[in-house]
């Protein structure tokens, strides 16, 4: 059976665990390698208690678990793996990705790297739990990212 790839398809895969996008696009070794680094990323910062407390609201418990050398890698990797495996699966379906593609992806990836480092000087009361906060700089970086290149594409087209 060939099927069409979609792209969009492929993001949300990414989004939920870096690899699955390039095993969809049929990339098995850099999916295999991304699943592999996200893997070996997560073991040594310690990543699913930070989830697990963070979920929990325990905040102070989330960061003293975490290995912060290793976690500021996870969001270049992340954002990275998601923008590879879309930008493929774009590719793949026939389409042009469009100018910029990579500034959601990259602004993505530059704030919650930031906010990574930024989350372990929360301590109580602070509500925001550090995987959270994580989250909340991808989406600002996105956000952000996303203005740029329609900035960038409109200022292109005069």
């Amino acid at each position: 059976m060939n099927r069409k790839v979609n792209p969009i398809e492929v993001l949300l895969w990414s989004i939920a665990f870096p690899g699955f996008g390039q095993i969809i696009n049929k990339n098995y070794i850099r999916g295999a390698f991304f699943i592999g680094l996200e893997f070996l990323i997560n073991v040594n910062a310690n990543l699913n208690m930070n989830i697990l407390y963070s979920f929990q609201g325990k905040s102070v418990q989330a960061i003293s678990v975490t290995n912060y050398e290793w976690a500021m890698f996870y969001p270049c990797v992340y954002m990275f793996a998601i923008y590879e495996s879309y930008l493929g699966a774009i590719e793949k379906a026939g389409e042009l990705p469009g100018d910029y593609l990579s500034l959601p992806f990259v602004c993505g990836a530059y704030f919650s790297t930031v906010a990574v480092i930024v989350s372990n000087l929360r301590t109580e009361p602070f509500v925001i739990p550090p995987t959270f906060v994580a989250i909340i700089g991808i989406v600002i970086g996105v956000v952000i990212g996303g203005g740029l290149r329609q900035l960038l594409r409109r200022k292109g087209m005069q």
